[in-house]
């Protein structure tokens, strides 16, 4: 079974290729959600992100935040590294654990990794190939607005904390332009896993 990483940067329009690669017979992993997920249900990560970025990040019943630790998160390079310290080891040893149980189910030939930040936190060593979703500024930032979860500016932040477009190409193993139509997205990744399977 391949182990397979993709990534893209906000709005590139990676979570509709992973829901594409999940309807062709691949096994999708959403790192990003279990961060979340590890985020609020992990006692002992959020002792240690409350260690990390002290008391302004829990709400009134004593939990992490996640809109309060997202704020004090991304506002620099350092708060990010800080952040990354403390939950990626949890998620590469999640990802782990199921890459080895779908293995052992034998029902799928490539495990997909589903993550923003692949490169940056180093887990690209980890996979046999990496797939990264591009696409330009102006759709990715029409994407993003249009989920209305975050603001320009914020948008325009979290790019910022991410490699650009262009280093992640050179890196990547397999590139997906996504600046047409979804139905061109799903006949780029059917062909991308003839060749991959």
């Amino acid at each position: 079974m391949l182990k397979i990483g993709l990534t893209g940067g906000i709005g590139s329009g990676k979570s509709t290729a992973s829901l594409h690669f999940q309807s062709l017979g691949a096994y999708v992993l959403d790192a990003d959600k279990e961060a979340k997920n590890l985020i609020t249900t992990n006692e002992i990560v959020q002792h240690e992100l409350i260690s990390e970025f002290g008391t302004d990040i829990i709400d009134v019943s004593g939990q992490v935040d996640k809109k309060k630790l997202a704020r004090i998160a991304f506002q620099d390079d350092d708060h990010q590294q800080r952040l990354n310290f403390v939950v990626h080891p949890y998620i590469f040893d999640l990802i782990d654990k199921d890459f080895n149980r779908i293995l052992n189910e034998g029902k799928h030939d490539i495990f997909i990794v589903d993550a923003a930040m692949i490169y940056e936190s180093g887990y690209d060593t980890h996979l046999d190939y990496v797939i990264v979703v591009t696409a330009q500024l102006k759709h990715r930032m029409e994407r993003a607005l249009a989920r209305k979860t975050l603001s320009r500016e914020e948008i325009l932040k979290r790019i910022e904390f991410q490699w650009t477009e262009i280093e992640k190409i050179n890196m990547a193993d397999f590139v997906i332009h996504n600046d047409e139509t979804e139905t061109k997205l799903k006949k780029n990744i059917e062909s991308l896993i003839k060749k991959l399977t």
